[in-house]
């Protein structure tokens, strides 16, 4: 009988060294530039400060920031980036070769080049023969000149010239010979980095391979990789290229890009740096990488991505309850690495897929003890699935559960009891809708009613309400609503159907969302907002700030 061998621990698995343990890898950050191209993304030139700074403390090697000459804001940018001394990263201008039958001295995209004032010059130039004779429409020998002369005049001026070699691999493909001719005559020019660019984005992994190979073998100096994300191979072919030779990856934050983006770095970085070993950043640097994420998403105004590796809230959130009970026991069952190595967390979702396991994960949070199999757990999970049927929906409204999980273990103490409110909406010709909110409180033993008007009524609601306990709970200024959304649940009832609305609420160090359902869409979010408020309130009172009531609110 074959004896039963043991499972080894996943972490005592991992090698003592990663496949590529220390080889530097340089960062070239082309979001002020590639990413800007992405459709729906327009930095203002203070946007773009805002990010290079944040792009620089966070160390990385490169920054790009843009084209100066294409366009007045990228000419005030590097004007305005003269001012504002980077520590770590390198400026970065972008541009051009010379044109056809131009002397590099006479070219007006190099001068405009030299003039940026940059530390370091990125230039592209064609390297597949399909492009140089239908689009550029020249010699394959005058785009070679084009490439050596252009590197050599800027690198009289500059410290650093990097060569983008355009459509690289699809050139390769068709005439590798020639493709392989244009690096060397920008290494001849005098070009530090030869960045082998998937422009079109639809070359496959083992041919990013195969030509970095061949463009190792050709030239001695640094090879880069500049991949898009058409075939949703960006990243796959960023990390295969380092492991095919290259030691300079370029990208954008999120993915940013034209067409279907770019080579997301905050995937990117944590893929060769945990996977690989490699020295990306500066020591501590990438538990600050959800964070810059986030803020390069806020500072673009877009939705920041749940699902995206790594960085998204998503990324290392749990449901079911197998899944739950196994990673709280050890993370390896269900996570790659540790959250907290990229600045990210783990979140336990509720809702009726959920176990034992997962109420008392959460309890522990709240350092209440709360047994998996005890009667607790069970009315609690009984009582999710009850207001599950009813349209709650607990996963993106934690703060919602966490109160309901004190309330069933008796240790809710509510800040204040609701006793009513009225919303009337008013219009009066053509003039915007004014909406009045009134709202009755007992704070404290004392009744408060109050009246504030709003733009709609859940602001005028929360003005109310705000004016009913300011007086009371001081820290209450600190909290601010600062996202609302309503779906309704069973579209078949028509006018009559629920409405769940989500309300999303923080202060300087904390956010959380709380949820309300009700066939009445005010009547939803006044029960989200009470939560939300109450949230906030309880977590100021657990740092010692806000004094409790013991009054149970209505509906609140």
């Amino acid at each position: 009988m074959t004896p039963q061998r043991a499972s080894v621990d996943p972490e005592a698995r991992r090698p003592a060294s990663l496949p590529m343990q220390g080889r530097r890898i340089r960062v070239f950050d082309t979001t002020l530039r590639d990413g800007a191209q992405s459709e729906g993304i327009s930095f203002s030139v203070a946007d773009k400060i805002r990010i290079a700074r944040r792009l620089d403390e966070f160390g990385v090697d490169y920054i790009e920031g843009g084209w100066p000459g294409s366009n007045a804001k990228d000419v005030e940018l590097f004007e305005a980036m003269r001012r504002i001394p980077l520590r770590h990263a390198a400026l970065t201008a972008f541009g051009s070769t010379r044109r056809a039958h131009v002397r590099s001295e006479d070219d007006a995209v190099l001068l405009d080049l030299v003039r940026s004032g940059a530390r370091v010059i990125a230039i592209f130039g064609k390297t597949w023969d399909f492009h140089v004779t239908h689009a550029l429409k020249v010699s394959l020998a005058e785009n070679l000149a084009m490439i050596a002369d252009s590197v050599a005049f800027l690198k009289q001026h500059v410290e650093e010239v990097i060569f983008d070699a355009e459509h690289f691999f699809d050139g390769y493909r068709a005439n590798p010979d020639y493709a392989l001719r244009c690096l060397r005559a920008a290494q001849d020019g005098g070009a530090s980095v030869v960045v082998l660019c998937d422009t079109n984005g639809g070359t496959l992994p083992n041919d990013i391979a195969a030509g970095v190979r061949a463009a190792r073998e050709t030239v001695s100096v640094s090879i880069g990789i500049h991949a898009h994300d058409d075939s949703g191979c960006g990243v796959a072919n960023s990390i295969v290229a380092v492991e095919a030779g290259a030691d300079h990856v370029q990208g954008t934050i999120n993915g940013y890009g034209e067409r279907c983006g770019n080579a997301n770095l905050c995937a990117v970085i944590p893929g060769l740096a945990l996977k690989l070993g490699c020295d990306v950043l500066h020591d501590g640097a990438l538990a600050h990488l959800t964070t810059l994420s986030q803020f390069v998403d806020e500072v673009a105004n877009v939705p920041h991505n749940a699902r995206q590796a790594y960085v998204g809230r998503s990324a290392f959130a749990h449901k079911a309850g197998m899944h739950v009970d196994a990673v709280t026991k050890h993370r390896s069952t269900y996570e790659h690495v540790d959250p907290e190595s990229v600045g990210n967390s783990r979140r336990l979702l509720v809702s009726e897929l959920s176990g034992g396991a997962t109420v008392a994960s959460k309890a522990a949070l709240r350092a209440m003890h709360l047994d998996k199999r005890s009667a607790e757990a069970r009315h609690l999970l009984k009582r999710v699935a009850e207001l599950e049927r009813e349209g709650y929906a607990f996963e993106g409204a934690e703060a919602s559960f966490e109160l309901l999980m004190l309330d069933a273990n008796g240790e809710l103490r509510y800040p204040f009891e609701v006793l009513g409110f009225r919303v009337i909406v008013e219009k009066r010709g053509s003039d915007a809708p004014t909406t009045e909110a009134t709202v009755k409180l007992r704070v404290h033993g004392v009744e408060r009613l109050t009246v504030a008007e709003g733009d709609g009524p859940v602001h005028a609601l929360d003005q109310a309400l705000r004016k009913a306990l300011n007086r009371f709970y001081p820290d209450l200024a600190g909290i601010r609503l600062t996202d609302f959304k309503v779906r309704v649940v069973n579209v078949r009832e028509g006018t009559a159907a629920r409405v769940r609305t989500i309300i999303d609420s923080r202060t300087e160090d904390r956010s959380w969302s709380t949820v309300g359902v009700s066939t009445n869409m005010i009547e939803a979010s006044w029960h989200a907002l009470v939560d939300g408020v109450i949230y906030g309130l309880l977590c100021a009172r657990d740092a010692g700030a806000a004094p409790e009531q013991t009054q149970v609110p209505d509906g609140g």
